[in-house]
């Protein structure tokens, strides 16, 4: 039986932790009978009572994995850290906010199992304001302008990898990798699913 990793970071999200759990549940186990599961959660030094939660969720749930930073090393560096222990078939990764929907996980499914290697979440609108979506935007056109590969824009590394994916991510051995930046110059045909993105829980 394949296994789904589904990989996320964290930093002061007590309240939104057990939310996503019974979010990820809901989808996994709609898939029991054809996937095993494993989620990791990278906790970067959280000082509420995320890490506590962390914990009570990792002693019922044998699937339920965490890796306790030292100190916060940045949402980019600590999930890539999370993503390279993964040992799913699949890993799928995402923000612990919320602001990535669990429910489109039955999306990614679909596609990796028609055969695509690399499954992007897109946004295509947003319920954060208007200025910050329009922030948003004129960053990534501007990376678009410096950059010799194609990104795509509102790509926020949402998404879903085969494990081919990620065992040539974990060779290049990158101390600082842009994960968004290496997918695209990997270069497998993403298949992509457009979403307007929820606002932060």
């Amino acid at each position: 039986m394949k296994k789904i990793s589904i990989v996320t970071g964290c930093y002061n999200e007590e309240l939104n932790i057990p939310l996503l759990y019974e979010q990820l549940m809901s989808v996994l186990e709609e898939f029991n009978d054809r996937f095993t599961y494993e989620i990791i959660i990278a906790d970067n030094a959280s000082t509420d009572g995320t890490p506590q939660i962390l914990r009570e969720l990792a002693a019922k749930d044998k699937n339920f994995k965490v890796i306790f930073n030292a100190r916060n090393f940045g949402p980019d560096r600590s999930g890539y850290n999370a993503t390279m222990q993964a040992t799913g078939d699949a890993v799928v990764t995402m923000a612990s906010d919320l602001q990535n929907p669990p429910t489109m996980i039955r999306d990614f499914i679909q596609k990796w199992e028609q055969g695509y290697k690399v499954v992007m979440a897109v946004k295509t609108g947003s319920k954060e304001s208007f200025l910050v979506y329009l922030m948003r935007t004129l960053y990534y056109k501007s990376l678009a302008g410096l950059s010799d590969v194609n990104l795509v824009s509102h790509f926020t590394g949402f998404g879903m990898y085969d494990r081919k994916v990620i065992d040539i991510l974990r060779n290049l051995e990158d101390p600082y990798p842009y994960f968004r930046g290496l997918i695209a110059d990997i270069g497998f045909e993403p298949a992509i699913i457009e979403f307007t993105q929820p606002a932060r829980k």
